[in-house]
């Protein structure tokens, strides 16, 4: 007797990931096209503003690439025409299996993060990028030990010079008073638990949105604001579990204090996880934070198709966000970038590249499908970022880290303490990049002094004089 098929359904369109990546290209897609699935998607959002949107709540098991078709979990098949892969980046954890580190990726794990903290007198943070940065400044009533294998903070992002401006306000006593948003805000709907059992305890959500721990209350058990202790250029060597430190007979140190009073050697307390470091310290504390950055979560779609695969382990997309492999696209963090660039933007594993990228593979597909020909989107002519750390907000443009451009450039720097850290990045007389802290209001004059590489050279230092209005010169 024959056995019973799995149910099997077909989609013009099949979009995989329930990250902003794929939530973007779903909607966008289904604005030009009739129909299509979304794997894992908390369903009511999509399916009630698009009737033409299926969506099934199930992992992928396996891409059949040649037959045009998608296993999943609950042992359906799904056929398309076209398919994108969105199925983002999974965090690089120091180590895996250990209940005393934590990944913070999702909202589940941020959720978890914020259970564990409300009992912890100290936790390590390991790791320099965009959640390191914003947790560091967040949580208060707790000391943090905040290990870095760079010379300064968020070297992603800024150079030393910037991270010096910030650091000083970790010192500083937290304002009450927060920068308005001026930006969408994305946010999760609350999930029913049987739909959290179903997914299983181990799959990740969608990454978390620049806001992510608004809403959070980020506080340990102490009664006191910043408590921060930063220790560069190490890693993480060994961690070890209470009884596995007190057999190793290691000796662990205290938080450090002030400088003057040095006379305490070792910590007394009993912690239940110790983390040794390659600089030779050894520090106890409740738990760890990885946030050492992410890997392109390609594992279940490599099996039996032939993607090209990029330096950083990503899909290789081509100025269609097309992969090597037929009638599959890709988009956010799961791919990687592999067309020339502009001479102004590269590819960051961010929020804001992963929507760019979703928008516009779905107009690449939709064009595709309709044999219409498309040019590259204008996004990905300059790199821009907007995001907020220890409450400035900070607007990334163009080469803003002298990124591939050697020795031969120069940088201007204008520097209010407390106020304003303004760095733009020059090379023969024309702006290639710049970094804004504070509320400078320079972002717009900027983006078009770098997209129209307008020569400054007459202007000199006087480019960043602040008494002279630059948006009269080059509106």
């Amino acid at each position: 007797m024959e056995a019973a098929r799995p149910p099997s359904t077909a989609g013009r369109f099949v979009v995989v990931g329930g990250g902003i990546a794929g939530v973007t290209c779903a909607e966008q897609v289904s604005k030009v096209l009739e129909e299509f699935d979304v794997e894992e998607q908390p369903k009511t959002m999509l399916e009630n503003r698009f009737p033409n949107i299926k969506v099934i709540q199930s992992e992928v098991k396996q891409l059949k690439s040649k037959e045009h078709c998608i296993l999943t979990g609950d042992g359906s098949q799904h056929v398309y025409k076209k398919l994108c892969l969105c199925a983002g980046a999974k965090p690089k954890l120091i180590c895996e299996g250990n209940p005393y580190v934590l990944g913070i990726r999702d909202t589940d794990s941020a959720q978890e993060f914020q259970k564990q903290l409300t009992k912890a007198k100290r936790i390590m943070i390991i790791g320099n990028g965009g959640i390191a940065l914003e947790l560091v400044y967040e949580i208060e009533g707790c000391e943090v030990i905040w290990a870095i294998k760079d010379k300064a903070i968020g070297n992603t992002f800024f150079d030393a010079g910037a991270a010096e401006f910030l650091t000083s306000k970790l010192i500083a006593e937290k304002p009450e008073a927060r920068i308005a948003h001026k930006r969408a805000r994305y946010t999760t709907e609350g999930r029913k638990k049987e739909a959290q059992t179903k997914s299983g305890a181990g799959n990740l959500g969608s990454a978390l949105g620049p806001d992510w721990h608004e809403g959070l209350h980020l506080k340990g058990t102490k009664e006191f604001s910043h408590k921060v202790h930063i220790e560069t250029m190490c890693e993480v060597k060994n961690i070890y579990l209470q009884e596995e430190f007190r057999i190793s007979k290691k000796k662990s140190l205290p938080f450090p204090r002030d400088h003057c009073n040095q006379s305490v050697t070792t910590d007394k307390e009993a912690w239940p996880v110790y983390v040794e470091l390659t600089n030779e310290k050894t520090y106890g504390c409740d738990f760890i934070v990885s946030a050492t950055g992410v890997i392109p979560n390609t594992e279940p779609f490599l099996c039996g198709n032939n993607f090209d695969l990029g330096e950083d382990g990503g899909l290789k997309v081509d100025a269609h966000m097309h992969t090597s492999v037929s009638d599959v696209y890709a988009a956010g963090d799961i791919c990687t970038a592999s067309w020339p660039p502009s001479p102004f933007w590269q590819q960051m594993r961010l929020w804001t590249q992963a929507r760019q990228m979703g928008w516009y593979a779905a107009k690449c597909m939709a064009a595709a499908s309709l044999g219409e020909p498309i040019d590259l989107d204008f996004s990905f002519e300059l790199f821009a970022h907007v995001t907020k750390f220890f409450n400035y907000k900070v607007v990334l443009l163009g080469k803003y880290n002298a990124q591939g451009l050697g020795s031969d450039h120069e940088l201007m720097l204008r520097c209010t303490k407390g106020q304003e850290y303004v760095k733009v990045v020059m090379q023969n007389g024309q702006m290639m990049g710049a970094v804004l802290i504070g509320e400078t209001d320079l972002e717009e004059t900027f983006e078009n002094l770098i997209l129209n590489q307008t020569d400054l050279s007459s202007y000199g230092e006087d480019l960043l004089d602040p008494n002279i209005d630059l948006e009269d010169y080059f509106d």
